[in-house]
């Protein structure tokens, strides 16, 4: 494991966060907000985490974009706004992660570090 400023980390994280969501979705066929935070700290044990103040607007650009979609459903009294993606945001999260295994094999060239997926 790496140790990078908290800074440079969220820049990191800012660059992959719509290929995360998309990613995500695709799972896990419908999640809510918290929801998507709460398993992204769960998968990287921890050493990721996406604050409301960054996913809500990439939320909002996904589906002003139609990649995505919400619907609200209650929960008890509460009302929670679950998203899905679009047949289109489905071929966009597949070319984004694509891209994204490319970039990390370059990324494997430079640093001469060795593939562990």
């Amino acid at each position: 494991m790496y140790i990078c400023a908290m800074k440079e980390k969220n820049q990191l994280i800012k660059g992959t966060l719509v290929t995360i969501v998309l990613k995500l979705l695709q799972d896990q066929n419908r999640m809510y907000g918290y929801e998507i935070t709460k398993k992204v700290k769960e998968l990287t044990k921890g050493n990721m985490e996406i604050t409301e103040g960054a996913l809500y607007p990439t939320l909002h650009k996904l589906e002003a974009e139609g990649l995505i979609f919400s619907t609200i459903e209650s929960i008890g009294n509460r009302p929670r706004k679950y998203y899905q993606l679009t047949q289109s945001g489905n071929l966009e999260a597949n070319e984004k992660i694509a891209d994204l295994f490319v970039f990390i094999s370059d990324l494997q060239s430079i640093f001469k570090l060795k593939p562990s997926f």
